[in-house]
């Protein structure tokens, strides 16, 4: 029985080891383009993380239940950590299953909701060409969770002509480290994208600058290309941008 401990508590401990860099591997290799998204993180973090992480804390559990019980009672150091590695794993699941759960299943977020910005032909390909699996389709559904949700998510008004509005929301875009892909000063469209750290998940954004007769209006939308919830990263960019231009 103490040989089949110290077996247990070491291959618990070096594959607890390994869990950081197996979500590693999965979230860099699909950053820097050596996995395809659906393998990086639609298999490797979403629909065998949480097994795999289980599967390691179950063995690392069993490898301490012997430590404490079995005599000589020894190990249970080791396979303290194993378990605490796994464990630490599964709570930030459900941290990020809660957060996914507190706000609407939506990707698609419009400071105008009944005219939302749209995108550039060139843009549409460019989700197609990677693969996108969300369309950018606004629908009375998104809408109306994107009201109950980001009430404060509004068209924002400059007193400011709008070739001044365009230079303001412009110097925004980069101020916040977007990748500017369009400059279109005379339809006063900005177009840009934003990538995640981790997995490489792009976000594509455009503004639009209108003539209002008080000046401008400003509308911004964001679109996230994979993921039914974007854990309300489009929201927050939109409010950062509409800060970075009250500010500018």
């Amino acid at each position: 029985m103490a040989g089949l401990r110290t077996f247990l508590t070491r291959a618990a401990l070096i594959l607890a080891l390994l869990l950081p860099v197996y979500f590693l591997v999965a979230a860099l290799g699909t950053r820097f383009g050596l996995l395809d998204w659906r393998i990086g993180f639609g298999l490797m973090t979403f629909r065998l993380g949480a097994p795999i992480i289980l599967g390691v804390a179950v063995l690392a559990l069993i490898a301490l239940l012997l430590a404490i019980f079995v005599k000589p009672r020894a190990g249970w150091r080791s396979a303290l950590v194993a378990l605490l590695i796994p464990a630490l794993g599964l709570g930030y699941g459900l941290y990020v299953r809660a957060r996914a759960q507190s706000i609407p299943p939506i990707h698609d977020i419009s400071t105008d909701l009944a005219n939302p910005p749209q995108f550039s032909p060139a843009l549409l390909e460019a989700r197609a060409a990677s693969h996108a699996m969300n369309d950018v389709v606004s629908t009375p559904e998104v809408a109306a969770a994107q009201r109950a949700a980001y009430g404060d998510i509004q068209p924002i008004a400059l007193t400011l002509a709008p070739q001044q509005a365009f230079d303001r929301a412009l110097a925004a875009a980069r101020a916040l480290g977007w990748t500017i892909t369009t400059e279109n000063r005379d339809a006063g469209v900005i177009e840009a994208d934003v990538r995640s750290f981790w997995y490489g998940f792009t976000d594509d954004i455009v503004v639009r600058v209108s003539a209002a007769p008080a000046g401008s209006v400003v509308d911004v939308r964001s679109v996230s290309r994979v993921g039914l919830s974007d854990l309300g990263a489009n929201a927050a960019r939109i409010r950062a941008f509409r800060d970075e231009l009250a500010g500018g």
